[in-house]
């Protein structure tokens, strides 16, 4: 059934990402008076006030018949991670949507290695070649090919006439609730006094605050414009900034040629030029004004799952 929303009431679909930045976005957008549907496989429920729609996002036929003949203003798209999936995503929501905004990540630009930031133009998704017959099906693969699956399930979206647009998340901070475990590894480090593993040289890279990047999803729902969109706050960060915002220590390091390193330690640069979304109308903060807090919000979170 589709329904009557009052007016001025968007009717807002979130696939995905009922946890994190996602269920703050899910907040936002109930608070702002909005009929909100998540759509998830029963991972997790979503809060009191919102519908909540069971299918496999990888299954067609299944989400055809979870969504019937529901039409939307805005699809918010978390978890989209091969062009396999965002090839269904295409064919379901052609006529369902009038905007459609995934989420991607700057892991597209892993091979822009540039020390000034990177614009969106730099990987633009209408020149991105896709390989359906990739192992897309393999979640091994997926994980190896992060970037890539995020760059070609961009190019898919961006097929002229879908209203596509692809928010290039900067490395997120901050929350009780990171579950990543990429900040608790290097307090572990500082207490227990074992080495941090870095690459030589070691790069900074664009991050942003869990709150503002659920802010600033919730402001494209309110936007007219498609195609990529990089978010980040203002102010690279290095690992040194991430550590002595944790405090302890001293730090040790350890310089890797090859291998595995820690997280927040990148062997490129990962900067991006946030002018389009501000010519657009929002305004980023800058790292300095909450990496503290987000630190001790991660800390204490993590301290309470103890």
């Amino acid at each position: 059934m589709t329904f009557d929303m009052p007016r001025g009431t968007r009717n807002v679909l979130v696939i995905g990402g009922n946890r994190y930045f996602g269920k703050r976005l899910i907040d936002r957008l109930v608070t702002a008076g909005d009929h909100v549907t998540v759509l998830n496989r029963g991972s997790a429920p979503p809060p009191p006030g919102v519908e909540h729609l069971l299918a496999d996002r990888d299954d067609e036929a299944a989400l055809e018949a979870a969504l019937g003949d529901r039409t939307f203003d805005v699809v918010f798209d978390q978890v989209c991670y091969t062009p396999r999936q965002a090839t269904i995503a295409r064919r379901v929501f052609a006529h369902r949507t009038r905007r459609y905004v995934m989420t991607s990540t700057v892991e597209v630009y892993e091979y822009e290695d540039s020390a000034a930031p990177v614009a969106e133009g730099a990987v633009d998704p209408r020149l991105v070649a896709v390989d359906l017959e990739l192992p897309w099906c393999d979640t091994e693969f997926i994980d190896s090919h992060y970037g890539e699956g995020k760059r070609q399930a961009e190019a898919v979206l961006a097929a002229p006439g879908f209203p596509y647009v692809g928010v290039r998340v900067a490395h997120v901070l901050g929350g009780a609730d990171d579950f990543t475990g990429r900040v608790t590894h290097y307090a572990d480090r500082l207490r227990t006094g074992e080495p941090i593993a870095v690459p030589a040289p070691n790069h900074p890279a664009t991050y942003i605050n869990v709150d503002e990047i659920a802010d600033f999803l919730l402001w494209t729902a309110g936007q007219d414009f498609t195609g990529p969109v990089n978010a980040a706050s203002h102010g690279p960060l290095t690992t040194d900034d991430i550590v002595a915002a944790i405090g302890g220590g001293p730090a040790r390091y350890r310089t890797v040629d090859v291998g595995e390193v820690s997280p927040f330690a990148f062997r490129r640069s990962y900067g991006m030029d946030t002018t389009r979304a501000q010519q657009l109308g929002f305004t980023f903060s800058h790292t300095g004004e909450w990496l503290t807090d987000a630190i001790a919000q991660t800390l204490a979170g993590a301290e309470g799952d103890n």
